[in-house]
């Protein structure tokens, strides 16, 4: 799959290996792959943000929703409004661990001491489950419309397809896969699950 990803979209899967890495963390997840993605210009997924009323320049507060779910240790909004409902304060909860354990200490970035993750001998993160479904299904996108490389516009679309905190903040700021699609394709002619 990897040898039909574009330039754009190549450099948004080795920027989420280096957020991840640098984080601390020991596996890419969905999160990382939006953040790296945040960071690109003149793509084609850059210039879909932008059309949907998010240029570069404004995506900061997307990075600190998204950021704020990393804290709840990733649990959506919903999850977090529905776990209220039973009368658990998630933010509370975050809170006292984090006076215990310092900040993000629920955000899963930390790798436990003496474990490597990603290929033997490189140390490198290895790739969730739930971004390796990210990517496959950019795979799916790109077929669906067929189109013949995976561009970053397609991980954009896979992550507003599939639930999580990563689809959740793009939609709070105006991306849906709905939207996404219109501004690619002019209609969406085809859909893709």
């Amino acid at each position: 799959m990897f040898e039909r990803l574009t330039k754009d979209a190549r450099e948004v899967v080795r920027d989420a290996v280096a957020r991840c890495q640098n984080t601390g963390g020991g596996t890419v997840g969905p999160e990382h792959l939006l953040l790296a993605l945040l960071e690109r210009e003149a793509s084609r997924g850059s210039f879909a943000l932008a059309a949907l009323g998010l240029p570069v320049e404004g995506r900061e507060p997307v990075r600190e929703a998204l950021e704020e779910a990393r804290r709840r240790a990733g649990l959506s909004r919903a999850d977090a409004e529905a776990l209220a409902d039973l009368g658990i304060d998630v933010s509370e909860i975050v809170s006292r661990v984090e006076e215990a354990h310092g900040v993000g200490a629920m955000s899963g970035d930390r790798r436990p001491a003496g474990r490597r993750s990603g290929r033997p001998g490189f140390g490198r993160p290895g790739f969730g489950r739930d971004a390796r479904d990210v990517l496959e299904k950019s795979l799916r996108m790109a077929l669906a419309h067929r189109d013949r490389h995976i561009g970053d516009e397609h991980i954009l679309l896979a992550l507003t397809a599939r639930p999580g905190p990563p689809a959740e903040v793009l939609a709070d700021h105006g991306v849906t896969h709905t939207s996404l699609t219109r501004v690619l394709y002019a209609g969406g002619e085809a859909q893709a699950g």
